[in-house]
């Protein structure tokens, strides 16, 4: 048995990594992973991929994990090729193939159309191979055991869709969407619009707003930083803060600084429209999320740090 003198002690880090999720790794063995290489005593991820899916999967660290649910609201960018002419029961090539359809070639003008009618406001009906639960139960399992449930469709946002490249039995497009929005739904339904069956071969979230595709850090990296120490490791890391960067942000002096740390509301003035805000002491040290409600009181949300 190990003694705790050789034990690794856990660290209290704070901050977000922007994992370059690896193909073949499901979301929480990646977590797992980078937890391990850090030594960090508390970690989550935001918004999972599935292990044929790569790219961004923010990984928060310590008080990092206040700022996850905002991170899962948040816009996505993805690269995704499909193939018409076959329907699997999972949308991906993970699954069975329960349809062949080998009647339909694609066209450039036709499948361009076709995707601007997908630009703007739509109804998705979540999949069956989902983490949605049902009665206490993930769809997933269920439909892993040839069970099939109703489900009420959703509406989510597609921002843009771009042709990036085009054979005559493969399309793969660049997509802006909502959160909430299923891709291997979307790849079905555009296929669907095109008179057949599709289905994922090749899925890479490219972003998770506000954060951009050369932020990602690839796992190879992460390994070679952690032989060299953690500072080299904590150079990878985001600050908590810049998952928040679209909020407007206001800066409190050192006796409003104790009364918000203390959860006590605080007036900052008229100037300020009704909205969450990112708040700073006047060292400019993030201390916290705000809420700026009527007559310009700011309300405590999340505390960060209170040495401000």
């Amino acid at each position: 048995m190990k003694s705790k003198s050789n034990l690794k002690k856990r660290r209290d880090i704070n901050g977000i990594l922007l994992l370059d999720k690896p193909l073949g790794l499901t979301s929480n063995s990646a977590l797992q992973k980078v937890k391990w290489l850090f030594h960090a005593a508390k970690a989550g991820h935001t918004g999972s991929l599935d292990p044929l899916a790569t790219g961004m999967l923010p990984i928060c660290f310590g008080s990092g994990t206040k700022v996850s649910s905002f991170l899962l609201d948040a816009d996505k960018r993805y690269l995704v090729t499909g193939e018409i002419g076959i329907a699997t029961e999972s949308g991906d090539a993970e699954g069975k193939v329960i349809q062949v359809n080998d009647n339909v070639t694609l066209h450039t003008a036709n499948v361009k159309d076709v995707l601007d009618s997908f630009i703007g406001h739509i109804e998705q009906i979540p999949p069956m191979y989902s983490a949605l639960r049902h009665k206490g139960r993930r769809l997933y399992e269920l439909a892993r055991e040839g069970t099939e449930v109703d489900r009420v469709s959703r509406e989510v946002t597609i921002y843009d869709i771009q042709l990036k490249d085009l054979t005559q039995t493969k399309f793969t497009i660049e997509v802006h969407c909502s959160k909430g929005t299923y891709i291997r739904t979307l790849i079905e339904d555009i296929s669907k619009a095109l008179g057949t069956v599709g289905f994922v071969t090749k899925l890479r979230r490219l972003v998770v707003a506000p954060f951009s595709e050369d932020q990602m850090i690839k796992m190879e990296c992460i390994e070679e930083c952690s032989k060299l120490g953690t500072e080299s490791l904590d150079s990878l890391l985001c600050p908590v803060d810049s998952a928040l960067t679209s909020w407007s942000s206001v800066q409190i002096d050192k006796n409003c600084c104790k009364q918000f740390c203390q959860g006590q509301s605080i007036k900052v003035g008229l100037s300020y429209k009704k909205s969450w805000v990112r708040v700073y002491s006047s060292k400019n040290e993030f201390i916290g999320m705000g809420e700026i409600r009527s007559k310009g009181q700011l309300i405590p949300r999340r505390i960060f740090s209170c040495t401000g």
